[in-house]
């Protein structure tokens, strides 16, 4: 997420050599979202570029590869998993956590290739999983087994929260367009571990998507104040506006918990020319 076009020249300099937008990006914001990594396991030597451009602090949220958790629902995936963690061990301490996104037909009957996954990957890496089957939302049992089964791992429950998104008919091509692939799913708001993280999808308005997260302003200032350590990711249809909507949600956090580190001053960018 840190070479979207639309932030060339606005959030980063334009031009700049792909190896270096990551370190414009770590400016802006202290964590970011691998979303690239569902697609294609990166080379090693790419990977040990992310780390160089970033502190040791900085926070990859990375998600496992489409193989592992689309393809083969967890199961026999060894090898693969073998590949992506040998490939992302140059991040270091910079692996917040690796994210298993599962597909929405991934239910409470699967569960077992959870817990079987869940007992075999390295302890050494801390676990996020996102489910987007309608019956661990609805059904309390299936809520609860798969809390079960995260429990044992210390593995959090990741909220993608649409809520504001889905609340009207969309207005833009970009609102359109995710509107046919964004989850459709109740709110959820419970932490399970120390290290909670949310994905929060707003509308392309800046004012209804700042109006639709305060609730979670609330709930990250509760979990700063229990001694929590939450990741917040703020997306817009179009994101072209993320960034800057990302350090206003840090900015509304830190109002009320004023012990919470700022975030890095980003550089400046110099305006586009024709010339």
């Amino acid at each position: 997420m840190w070479s979207l076009k639309s932030w060339q020249g606005r959030f980063v300099a334009h031009p700049l050599p792909s190896r270096e937008r990551l370190r414009a990006y770590a400016g802006w914001c202290n964590a970011v979202e691998g979303n690239t990594t569902f697609y294609a396991t990166p080379a090693r030597d790419t990977v040990a570029t992310w780390a160089q451009q970033t502190d040791p602090g900085f926070r990859f949220v990375l998600k496992l590869p489409k193989v592992i958790t689309h393809e083969r629902r967890l199961v026999a995936v060894e090898d693969p998993l073998r590949i992506f963690l040998d490939a992302i061990e140059p991040l270091g301490p910079r692996a917040h956590a690796l994210w298993i996104q599962l597909p929405g037909s991934f239910g409470p009957a699967d569960l077992p290739a959870l817990e079987t996954f869940l007992r075999q990957v390295p302890a050494s890496y801390r676990y996020a999983v996102e489910v987007r089957h309608p019956a661990f939302f609805d059904d309390p049992r299936a809520t609860a087994e798969l809390e079960r089964a995260l429990a044992p791992v210390d593995a959090e429950w990741v909220p993608f929260d649409t809520t504001v998104f889905f609340a009207k008919l969309p207005t833009s091509a970009a609102e359109r367009d995710a509107w046919t692939k964004k989850p459709r799913l109740p709110r959820r708001s419970q932490a399970l571990t120390d290290r909670p993280i949310i994905r929060y999808l707003g509308r392309d308005a800046v004012t209804e998507t700042v109006e639709g997260w305060q609730h979670w302003v609330d709930v990250t200032v509760g979990w700063l104040r229990e001694g929590r350590a939450p990741t917040v990711f703020v997306h817009t249809p179009d994101n072209a506006d993320a960034p800057q909507l990302a350090r206003r949600f840090h900015d509304a956090v830190r109002e009320r918990v004023p012990r919470l580190e700022p975030l890095p001053d980003p550089d400046p960018v110099e305006p586009l020319t024709l010339f």
